[in-house]
């Protein structure tokens, strides 16, 4: 077949493979490896790609730190005071939201290192529950997570980048929507074209957010040294516990990525003692980070000011730096473009896993046999994340994905105490007190349930997508005995895709389609 001796013709090329860190490792025929990046190839020959332990503990630490911090600081603050109604409990959310995915990452490490397969929470629901529910959970974060997050990053970005042509009011919602478009395009070619470039971008908009962060909280605490404390108060909190349950949505989003670090553990050195202590300085950094960040927002910016706009950080900036003002928002969208490159970056490690289980189709492992980029996972999350963009409420769509994720990270949690009952004899480098998978789990429960009778509208949406994937499993990944005409076709449509697309991937266990 034509496939067959494009395989043939590219066997002397390289391919490359993105780990969840957006770094490239490259493959040679002869079975030797090298590594670009911090992820690197070991192991002999053989010709199987593996990763060596490189990172260190600050390298842990930074991978948890940017891969939290994007655009959730500068979208949630909106958010958590619309339900909370109040400059002090919105605090206490933000604190509260902290010490939450604190301890769900705590449990996570006990996990990591007791199952060290690729995939974080997906490996460790397929070894505790088995395929149908690790599937569930691939659906959950493929098709809603990860493109509904870029969504929502890119939606920023282009609310950013128009405030300042809007200072009167909010920018159009087809213009945001368009830019949007353009910003996931333009991101989408450059991690197409080149790996490097793509990692670049990435370790640059990383400053940027930093540094953006660093001048808010700067001039935000000259604000609170000068004694600008009078929003800081209970006035019309909202105890309403539905209230509370969808504030921790917008403040639990913001944190989205803390387990991120779990998807490359294998790439950790000394995972026991380094993942926990990464846990813990990370998630206390980004915590304090967070709540100097919406300390500083309410120094100078009234709760009425805080709802009424759409880009926090612009408002702040248009009050705290006079002429200057333009720079916060420049660094808001650099930081955002970063982040839709980060999620672009990551997403590649998850359908990797997925296919290797033999539960997402083979084309999205493949690799450009040219450019050596993962062309059609990519081009995949694309696609998805362009589609989430018909809908342009930005916190509409945080409640979908807020949902969706602390459901599913909810049964991954509870993969810990179900695997001390099921399986007590397994080894366990890192064994967490069971009060804290117990606590998580009843958090979660709260911040799931809740909501289906406060935003009943967004949760359906949310349950109808994760429902969606019932059909999808029993047709195309438990009904084994399939026409031989359907094989023929989902065989013919992935050698066409291989064809346009000029990708090759390494050869693993056949594929479901």
């Amino acid at each position: 077949m034509e496939t067959e001796s494009l395989n043939r013709k590219s066997s002397s090329r390289k391919s490359s493979i993105v780990n969840g860190n957006g770094d490239a490792t490259t493959k040679l025929t002869n079975g030797d490896e090298t590594a670009a990046g911090e992820g690197g190839a070991g192991g002999g020959g053989g010709g199987e790609v593996t990763l060596k332990a490189k990172m260190s503990l600050l390298n842990g630490c930074t991978v948890i730190v940017g891969s939290i911090i994007g655009s959730g600081i500068f979208v949630s603050p909106t958010g958590v005071l619309m339900y909370t109604g109040s400059v002090n409990l919105a605090l206490i959310v933000w604190v509260i939201s902290g010490l939450f995915s604190m301890v769900g990452a705590y449990c996570y490490a006990e996990l990591g290192t007791m199952i060290t397969k690729s995939g974080a929470d997906y490996a460790y629901i397929m070894e505790t529950f088995g395929p149908f529910m690790a599937f569930i959970r691939l659906w959950i974060e493929c098709m809603i997570v990860r493109p509904c997050s870029q969504a929502i990053v890119a939606l920023t970005f282009s609310t950013y980048v128009l405030k300042p042509f809007f200072p009167e009011c909010a920018p159009p919602e087809d213009a945001a929507r368009l830019l949007a478009v353009c910003c996931i395009l333009v991101l989408t070619l450059i991690n197409c074209w080149d790996v490097k470039w793509a990692t670049a971008v990435q370790d640059i908009f990383t400053y940027a957010k930093l540094l953006a962060l660093f001048i808010i909280i700067a001039t935000g605490m000259y604000q609170l040294y000068m004694g600008n404390v009078k929003y800081f108060n209970f006035d019309n909190s909202d105890t309403r516990v539905t209230s509370l349950a969808l504030s921790f949505y917008s403040g639990l989003f913001a944190y989205n990525g803390w387990n991120y670090l779990n998807f490359i553990i294998e790439e950790l050195k000394d995972p026991v003692k380094n993942l926990p202590r990464a846990i813990a300085i990370s998630c206390t950094l980004v915590t304090v980070v967070y709540v100097m960040a919406n300390v500083s927002f309410y120094t100078i910016l009234s709760p009425e000011e805080v709802l009424g706009s759409s880009a926090v950080a612009v408002t702040y900036a248009e009050r705290a730096f006079g002429m200057l003002a333009w720079t916060i928002p420049v660094f808001v969208a650099l930081s955002t473009f970063g982040a839709v490159n980060g999620i672009l970056l990551t997403s590649s490690r998850l359908f990797y896993a997925g296919a290797n289980e033999g539960q997402m189709p083979e084309i999205l492992t493949m690799i450009q046999i040219q450019r050596f980029t993962p062309t059609p996972a990519v081009l995949a999350m694309a696609l998805l994340s362009m589609l989430y963009l018909t809908v342009s409420d930005i916190f509409a769509l945080i409640n979908y994905v807020g949902f969706a994720t602390w459901l599913s990270i909810g049964v991954a949690v509870l993969c810990l105490p179900w695997l001390r009952w099921a399986q007590p004899n397994l080894p366990r480098p890192i064994r967490v007190p069971l009060v804290f998978p117990i606590v998580y789990l009843i958090a979660t429960i709260f911040v799931t349930v809740v909501p289906m009778y406060a935003s009943p509208v967004e949760t359906g949406y949310g349950i109808l997508m994760i429902l969606s994937s019932i059909p999808v499993y029993l047709v195309f990944i438990a009904w084994k005995s399939k026409p031989i005409w359907f094989q023929k076709s989902m065989v013919s449509l992935t050698h066409f895709l291989q064809k346009l697309l000029m990708v090759l991937g390494k050869q693993t266990k056949p594929a479901q389609v």
